[in-house]
């Protein structure tokens, strides 16, 4: 629920106030009040994607190029509890016009996720390294509905409806970097991403594809693999740290996720496992657009998944297909995340699986 509280001079002007309020109904009040209803990174929307690493993810690939695309879809909503509260105050006198907005959010997402890499033949710090940048296009279809209610002494106003968009186009451009090390089945690996912020996006939109804002990222991941057993765990696990949006003056807090993946090898060529993440704000967001307090998002999620390994010759194609069911979210809208991955790359000389991307 958000709470305005405006004091006003005049009982001439708390009742323009009043009949102003009942002449727009919700659609408007809505519209004019969207960029104060907000959630712990702006607007919901964060960097990192939780869930983009995998089973397998330290494990080197082969040399060369590779490519990968993946379609992800998700519906999430929000309820008005998680809508930020403010408020504003005019003046110093009374009487108070005290204003109640209760909005429900509901989005779905769409996007496929493009990402050509190229894995280097010579070692880079000993580990080899990987380079490569993600592009997307994207659906996004969100609504807004709820009521909006004011009161003054005995005068009470309410109107209900609802505000709604669609947009499709580009995302931001995320280049990123990873070097593998590998020790029997042992792995290790540090990645650094970033974003560059040239997605569809304003500020005055609903439903955006950009985030507005640049972003860097960097972390690292372990992943156990026995090939003879066939049995894999990786987890992967870092921060971003989020630049000011120049649109709204609003600078999202510092973000820790880590994604984990678990799998069991039943042939050379399928896998079954379970996939999850966590993500959580470690500080809240700031700068003058900031006007909802600190709080700080976060949500977990957990899943099953199934791979294949489909041989090609020199190369190898790898489906993955893997869903997540979020839980214990605050602060920002959840729901359920599916995943469809294909991977293309040049197939290992004797072990096809060591070469398997894990996007």
């Amino acid at each position: 629920m958000r709470n305005l509280v405006v004091e006003i001079g005049s009982e001439q002007f708390r009742l323009r106030l009043l009949s102003w309020a009942a002449s727009t109904a919700l659609a408007i009040g809505a519209t004019v009040s969207l960029p104060a209803i907000s959630f712990a990174d702006e607007n919901g929307v964060s960097f990192w994607l939780p869930g983009l690493f995998g089973s397998l993810a330290a494990v080197p690939q082969q040399p060369g190029w590779a490519f990968t695309a993946i379609n992800y879809f998700t519906p999430v909503s929000a309820s008005g509890a998680v809508a930020a509260a403010r408020e504003i105050t005019i003046g110093k006198f009374n009487p108070t016009v005290n204003v109640n907005l209760n909005v429900n959010l509901n989005t779905k997402f769409e996007t496929v996720i493009l990402n050509p890499s190229y894995v280097f033949a010579t070692p880079v710090l000993g580990g080899q390294l990987n380079i490569g940048v993600l592009a997307f296009v994207a659906d996004n279809s969100t609504a807004l509905n709820g009521s909006l209610t004011l009161a003054s002494g005995g005068l009470v106003i309410m109107r209900q409806g609802s505000i709604s968009q669609t947009t499709i186009g580009f995302g931001d451009l995320y280049p990123e970097a990873i070097i593998r090390w590998n020790s029997g089945v042992n792995n290790w690996m540090l990645y650094g991403a970033g974003d560059i912020p040239v997605g569809d996006y304003s500020s005055t939109n609903l439903a955006n594809i950009g985030i507005g804002h640049g972003a860097v990222d960097g972390g690292g991941g372990y992943t156990y693999f026995n090939p003879q057993t066939g049995h894999e765990f990786s987890a992967v696990t870092g921060l971003t740290y989020n630049l000011i949006n120049p649109s709204t003056n609003y600078q999202n807090g510092v973000d820790w996720h880590l994604d984990w993946g678990a799998s069991q090898f039943l042939t050379k060529q399928i896998f079954v496992g379970a996939v999850g993440y966590f993500y959580q704000q470690i500080s809240p967001d700031s700068g003058s657009g900031d006007r909802v307090g600190a709080f700080e998002s976060g949500v977990i999620g957990v899943g099953p998944q199934i791979g294949f390994i489909i041989p090609a010759g020199t190369m190898q194609a790898y489906v993955n297909l893997k869903a997540y069911y979020e839980f214990d979210a605050h602060d920002r809208p959840s729901g359920w995340n599916a995943w469809l991955t294909l991977s293309l790359s040049p197939s290992a000389p004797t072990n096809p699986r060591s070469a398997m991307l894990t996007k």
